[in-house]
C-alpha cells in the first residue's frame, strides 16, 4: 500500500469517526430532556436516585403492597387523605385531568398513588370508595402511621401527624408529588400547584428516559 493510499484511508476513517460522533450527539440531544422546561412545568429531577425504605402497606383492596412493588413503572406518590377539605380533592382531580392529556404510552407507564396521612380514618374501604369517585385508576395505600411517616420523610414529602383526639381534625400536609422511577428509587418531585398542561408536555420525555 502506497503512502497516498494510507493517507486516504486515514482521512476516510477520520471523516467516518467525525460523522459517527456527530450523529451520536444529535441522537442523544434528541433524547435528553430540557431541564429549564421541566422546571417550568414544576418537575425537579434529582441528579441521582435515592433508595426508598422497605415497607409493607395496605392498598384500597385490603391487599398488602410493598414499596418494592413500586418498581416497573413510574409512580407519582401523593401524601393526602380522604377527609381533606381542599388540597386532596383538587390535586386528584388535576391528576385525573393530566392522565387524560397524556399519550397512551406515557399513561400506561405511570401510576398515581394516594398514600394516606390519616390512617386512623382511611381504612382500605374508605380509600376505595373515595378513589372510585375519580374513576382514574388511582391506587390508595394506608398502614401504620410510623411507616407512612417514614416513607414520606424518605421521599422528601413530610407531613405533620394530626391530633386525632379532636373532632373533625385535619392533617397538615403539602401538595407536592414524589416521582418514583421504574427502578423503585426516588427520582424527583412535581411541585404544587400542578401545571397540568405543561406537565402533559414534559412528562412523556421523562418517562421515555427509562424505555
Amino acid at each position: 500500500m502506497t503512502r497516498i493510499q494510507k493517507t486516504v484511508l486515514i482521512l476516510v476513517a477520520l471523516v467516518a469517526l467525525v460523522i459517527g460522533l456527530t450523529a451520536y450527539r444529535v441522537l442523544n440531544t434528541g433524547q435528553q430532556v430540557d431541564t429549564a422546561a421541566l422546571l417550568d412545568a414544576g418537575i425537579v429531577m434529582l441528579p441521582q436516585g435515592r433508595d426508598v425504605p422497605d415497607l409493607t402497606l395496605t392498598n384500597q383492596d385490603g391487599e398488602p403492597m410493598t414499596t418494592a412493588q413500586l418498581q416497573g413503572r413510574w409512580h407519582l406518590l401523593f401524601f393526602g387523605y380522604t377527609f381533606c377539605p381542599d388540597i386532596c380533592p383538587a390535586t386528584l382531580a388535576e391528576l385525573r385531568q393530566l392522565q387524560g392529556m397524556l399519550p397512551d404510552e406515557t399513561r400506561q407507564r405511570m401510576q398515581a398513588v394516594l398514600v394516606s396521612v390519616d390512617p386512623d380514618r382511611d381504612t382500605p374501604e374508605q380509600l376505595k370508595m373515595y378513589l372510585d369517585y375519580f374513576k382514574a385508576g388511582f391506587v390508595g395505600l394506608t398502614g401504620p402511621l410510623d411507616d407512612i411517616q417514614t416513607l414520606a420523610n424518605a421521599v422528601g414529602v413530610p407531613f405533620i401527624p394530626a391530633d386525632t383526639s379532636k373532632d373533625n381534625y385535619t392533617v397538615d400536609h403539602g401538595g407536592n408529588l414524589a416521582l418514583i422511577g421504574p427502578d423503585g428509587r426516588l427520582r424527583g418531585f412535581i411541585r404544587a400547584p400542578l401545571r397540568t398542561e405543561k406537565l402533559a408536555e414534559q412528562l412523556p420525555a421523562v418517562i421515555r428516559q427509562d424505555g
